[in-house]
């Protein structure tokens, strides 16, 4: 009988730890880090959503692509790297292209896009930058590198009837230095420039 009475009690006692514990880490421990996200990082906890004149154009963390109906780039907007998640720039597919080095359709693809990117901008394929025909890991990456940024001056400023000598300065004023000033590479953030790019007469 104690034995039965005994295997109640380490049951009873384990459904209310179960009960606690469900209670606390799954319903109020979310909630409290919901409101502290909402309260001191209200932008970040909602996306880093980009909103122009009260519209939300994008997020500052996720890369679109700047392409007519038919998957052509558009001369007069500066162009984000390749992506390979979903149809391109898809939050809900995010990935690579898992494609080594080797791989033959990797090689083709960036061959592809660098006859595409030569010819557009009027550069040879050595002056290519590396981001510029291949996705990031994550297939989302909102930025390009100074140097592929810089590349596209000659073509937006033509496209859009700007002196390139402002475009350039525009780009210049985007860059975005190393993280806490020494971890990874400058970078470029192609929403926020095309954004600024817009207003530029």
């Amino acid at each position: 009988m104690s034995t039965i009475s005994g295997q109640f009690r380490h049951t009873w006692t384990a459904i209310r730890a179960l009960a606690i514990l469900t209670v606390v880490l799954g319903i109020i421990f979310p909630l409290a880090i919901t409101a502290i996200g909402q309260v001191a990082f209200p932008a970040q906890a909602n996306g880093s959503l980009v909103k122009v004149d009260g519209k939300v154009v994008g997020s500052s963390l996720i890369g679109q692509s700047w392409v007519d109906a038919d998957g052509n780039a558009l001369p007069e907007w500066f162009q984000s790297r390749p992506s390979a998640a979903g149809d391109g720039y898809d939050g809900g597919a995010s990935s690579g292209s898992n494609y080594g080095p080797e791989n033959p359709d990797l090689i083709q693809a960036i061959k592809d896009r660098q006859a595409a990117i030569s010819a557009s901008d009027g550069v040879s394929v050595a002056q290519i930058p590396a981001d510029a025909v291949t996705a990031s890991g994550s297939g989302l990456d909102p930025h390009i590198s100074p140097a592929y940024a810089l590349l596209q001056v000659d073509r937006v400023a033509k496209a859009r009837g700007l002196d390139a000598a402002d475009v350039k300065s525009l780009v210049e004023s985007k860059i975005q230095g190393r993280d806490l000033g020494y971890l990874g590479e400058p970078t470029v953030n192609v929403l926020q420039l095309n954004i600024a790019l817009s207003t530029l007469k």
